[in-house]
């Protein structure tokens, strides 16, 4: 799988909403970090749609290393 470009080092939480929907940003450009903003439209990224069973804080990936999309699993501090 192609990782999107590195948009930041760290995870950004973030209050979710029970039935919300949020929309991911797998290609790093977005100015909208870490949700999805239009800018993958000239990529091969689409956005990753996840939608929240609760309300709670969860921490988003930015460094689009990931491999549990589109949460955090610390790979901005592996090398």
């Amino acid at each position: 799988m192609t990782k999107g470009q590195r948009a930041e080092n760290s995870a950004i939480p973030v209050e979710v909403k029970k039935d919300k929907y949020y929309y991911w940003c797998a290609c790093g450009q977005s100015k909208n970090q870490p949700f999805c903003d239009g800018s993958h439209k000239e990529t091969e990224f689409t956005p990753v749609a996840f939608k929240a069973e609760e309300t709670k804080r969860m921490f988003f990936c930015t460094c689009k290393l990931t491999d549990n999309q589109p949460f955090c699993d610390g790979s901005h501090n592996k090398k």
